[in-house]
This record gives structure tokens, sequence and C-alpha cells, in this order.
């Protein structure tokens, strides 16, 4: 026997009768509960490759900042030390891995005690340093004092046949020649 279909007033009784779930409510944003939790864990785990970064020319040097930059720092089991990840251009990476113990004590110093006992050299492009015109003076340069204007005529009648783009380079040179203390011949 074939069984009729439900006629539209008895499909909405059977659909009333019917228990539907509610529908589901959004999660509630994780930001506002991770916060504290987040806090937590970098009080106690301390900082990481992200403090290194706007330092790193003061911890191991201008000549090592410029070829390589801290990546990731992991962290060891049961407060043992962690590794550094190193970012290295590819031709000084053995020059990085020769200073490997001097750039592990520099970065304890800077991060603590026992921070840091391995390097781990990735090899690859690096981002070039921020901020390189502030970068301080050389120790061993200084000033020129300014030369007398009977040495300064001089110079400037020296150089007449001297090409023009050439001729800046020179007079920089002829002013740091001229202005080194004589030569009393105790050498």
């Amino acid at each position: 026997m074939r069984r009729t279909l439900p006629t539209e007033s008895e499909a909405r009784e059977i659909l009333a009768r019917c228990r539907t779930r509610p529908p589901l409510r959004p999660p509630p944003p994780a930001g506002r509960h991770l916060t504290p939790l987040i806090k937590k864990l970098d009080a106690q785990f301390g900082r990481g490759a992200s403090a290194l970064e706007p330092r790193w020319r003061e911890i191991v040097g201008e000549r090592l900042a410029r070829v390589c930059r801290p990546q990731k720092m992991t962290k060891g089991r049961g407060g043992a030390p962690g590794t550094l990840e190193l970012r290295v251009v590819g031709a000084a990476a053995l020059l990085v891995q020769h200073q490997s113990e001097e750039i592990i004590e520099r970065v304890n110093l800077f991060l603590g005690a026992r921070a840091v006992d391995k390097l781990r050299i990735q090899q690859g492009p690096v981002k070039p340093l921020a901020d390189a015109a502030a970068r301080p003076r050389p120790a061993g340069r200084r000033a020129l004092p300014p030369l007398p204007a009977s040495a300064e005529v001089e110079l400037e009648a020296s150089l007449e046949p001297v090409p023009d783009n050439l001729k800046a380079a020179f007079q920089k040179l002829g002013r740091a020649v001229l202005s080194l203390p004589p030569d009393n011949g105790s050498r």
C-alpha cells in the first residue's frame, strides 16, 4: 500500500511538534582571554629573538650585524639553555661559525646567564641594517682642522690640471695630508 503525503497543514503540525536545536552562538573572542596567559608565559620564559633584533648591532658588532640576524630562539627543556637560530648571508657563514662562542657570550650578556648555549646557522638573504645613518662614527676618525688660507690656495693651484670628477677626492686627500702634524723623523 502506498503512503500518501501529508497535507500542508499536517506538515506544519508535524514540524511544530519536532524539537529543533537552537542555532550555535559564535565563539567568544580568544584574544581577550589569551592575553593573561601570554603575559604569564612571557614572564616565565623571557624574551626571544625579537628582543635581540633592535640591539643586534650593539650585541655582535657592526661587521657581524651586516651579515647575520637572529631568527628564532628555542628554549631548552627543564630550564636548560636554548638554541639561537641565525640567518646568515651564505659567504659569511664560516665567519659566524668561527665566532659562535663570542656571539653566544654576548647574547647571554644581553639576555641573562645561560639563556643560549648553541647557535644554529641558516644561510639565506639578510635584510639590510635599519637606521644606517645613525651609526656611530669610528673612533679612529675625527674632523680635520681647517687649513691656513695660504695652504688652501696652494692646494687649489696644484689641482688645476686634475679633471673635475676627481677634484673633490684629491682636495679631501690633500687637506688630510696637509693637516697632519709634521714628522720629525722619529720612526
